[in-house]
């Protein structure tokens, strides 16, 4: 039978989406099921294994029921993660060990304050990143130095872990016999832009580090998932009680494995240097193609996989991390009620001309790229009596802008490229007003596309790739259409001015956490 369609997961960090995608690159049908975080201790951030794992099956079986879709149709699958969050199971039964630590959580921030001393350069320089527990390998060593019964059973090769892709991959081969492990339970893999996530991956070589393991707490090699390209039959069908209970006797291919970010940017056609994409969710994540070339930033952003068609290769990009945006427009609904729904803060930013010179620095968790500020908090300064709320909702919207005007301006530094527009997608690129304060605050000119699952379609147009579904990078560039642009309105002069101000507020907002009297547990 003709294949049509290429089946794509996208496990996110508030939600689960499955999607089809025709041949021409057309959303063919969409399901989402969001998932709880989990927050045991101030700074701490966890969800379950177990949920969202329930939650692909349920998507995957409303795309397929409810949706009407032949999976006899259905050429392969790919898959899109969150990256950075940590899954630890039991090899034997596939039970989780503990709750996911999300990318989002702090608990490892000491032990990177100690590590900083004494390897920072060394991690520079074989994973592209800068120290900070956002990454992998803090949490992994969080959990060997805190947790006994899991650090147990990883020294004694009776757990299995990985980021939420191997997680998914696993469950899904469960039972597979022609997997590229045939002695585990399920097909135990990862990519290289995944891997390249962790800081216990070594970009260079694209391998495993002996020494970044050693520094996460002496990890067995064992332990850790077989590292392969983006695109490519990373398990050859698969069968056993969970696949029946999806697609029946039909045994669908996993051709693809990226990470989120990087799936974005490719479903958004940045084939060449130079080209870049800004995706808006609960963080921003900016990344800029560099190619074949691995730079090293001096501005402090990321160098990392973009992602890989060949074993042994791959193709890196430049990235720029936020923390808080999208979340900060829901923490205005669900922390100060300002807003009913997320959607409505477009409307009422709307009722005022500007700020009143209110800025807002939604460091909860820190400051990421560029600063790299563990220790920095959310800071609203310049309220007067005459603040409302429309102020603070409009600069909560100028706050991701500016956010993404530090990064791109960074890149501009990094690469010497002159940055002539940007791609955006997200769910927070669908607010006009937001996307127009992007184009005046950033001087480029912004381009949304029709299909805003950009991850997602990213996701399967590396599987399509794998099987020949799609035959090109060319065939693919082909199906992406701009929606709307947004171009630049305002002034250099005022435009300068405000980014001034913006400065100057997170400078008052960065190491808050170890500045002030409590902190130190003064009164």
């Amino acid at each position: 039978m003709r294949k049509e369609y290429v089946m794509a997961i996208d496990q996110g960090t508030t939600n689960t989406k499955v999607a089809l995608f025709s041949k021409e690159g057309s959303l063919v049908y969409f399901a989402i099921k969001e998932h709880a975080q989990i927050y045991p201790k101030p700074g701490w951030v966890e969800e379950d294994p177990n949920e969202i794992w329930q939650n692909v099956k349920a998507c995957i079986k409303e795309v397929i029921k409810i949706g009407k879709v032949d999976v006899n149709k259905i050429d392969s699958i790919g898959i899109a993660n969150q990256r950075e969050s940590l899954v630890v199971w039991e090899k034997e039964t596939g039970n989780p060990l503990y709750n996911i630590i999300v990318w989002q959580d702090r608990r490892s921030s000491k032990l990177v304050d100690d590590l900083k001393k004494e390897y920072e350069e060394l991690i520079k320089e074989k994973t592209g990143l800068v120290p900070d527990a956002y990454f992998t390998g803090p949490k992994l060593l969080w959990l060997t130095k805190n947790i006994e019964r899991i650090k147990d059973k990883i020294y004694s090769g009776e757990a299995l872990l990985g980021t939420i892709d191997s997680w998914i991959i696993w469950n899904l081969t469960k039972g597979t016999k022609d997997s590229l492990t045939p002695e585990m339970k399920g097909a135990y893999v990862t990519d290289y832009s995944n891997a390249s996530r962790t800081m216990l991956f070594n970009i260079n070589s694209l391998s495993w580090d002996p020494d970044l393991l050693k520094i996460a707490g002496q990890i067995p090699l064992d332990s850790l998932p077989l590292p392969r390209p983006s695109s490519e039959k990373l398990a050859y069908g698969f069968s056993g009680d969970e696949s029946a209970e999806l697609f029946g006797s039909l045994r669908i291919p996993v051709t693809a494995d990226i990470g989120d970010q990087q799936g974005a940017l490719f479903g958004q056609v940045c084939f060449k240097k130079g080209e870049i994409k800004s995706t808006y969710g609960t963080g921003n994540f900016i990344l800029i193609n560099t190619e074949d070339e691995k730079i090293r930033s001096k501005a402090n952003l990321l160098t990392t996989v973009y992602y890989s068609t060949e074993e042994g290769k791959a193709k890196y990009t430049l990235e720029g991390s936020i923390f808080i945006t999208g979340a900060a427009v829901q923490w205005l609904k669900d922390g100060l009620n300002i807003v009913k729904g997320v959607e409505e803060i477009e409307e009422i930013a709307k009722r005022v001309a500007d700020t009143g010179g209110v800025y807002f620095v939604p460091a909860f968790t820190g400051l990421a790229a560029p600063y790299w500020d563990q220790y920095a908090r959310g800071l609203l300064v310049g309220v007067t009596a005459a603040t409302t709320t429309a102020h603070i909702a409009r600069s909560t919207l100028e706050s991701i802008a500016y956010l993404n005007r530090d990064v791109i301006d960074a890149m501009v530094k990094d690469t010497g490229i002159s940055i002539e527009e940007i791609k955006v997608d997200g769910g927070g690129s669908k607010n006009n007003f937001l996307m127009q304060l992007q184009a005046d605050i950033t001087g480029i000119k912004i381009l949304r596309p029709y299909v805003l699952e950009t991850t997602a379609q990213g996701a399967s147009y590396l599987a399509g790739l794998a099987t020949g579904f799609w035959q090109s990078l060319e065939q693919l560039t082909q199906n992406w259409k701009p929606e709307r642009t947004f171009y630049p309105e305002i002034s250099v002069y005022k435009r300068e001015k405000l980014y001034a101000g913006w400065k100057a507020a997170v400078k008052r907002s960065m190491g808050w956490a170890t500045d002030v009297p409590w902190a130190y547990g003064l009164r």
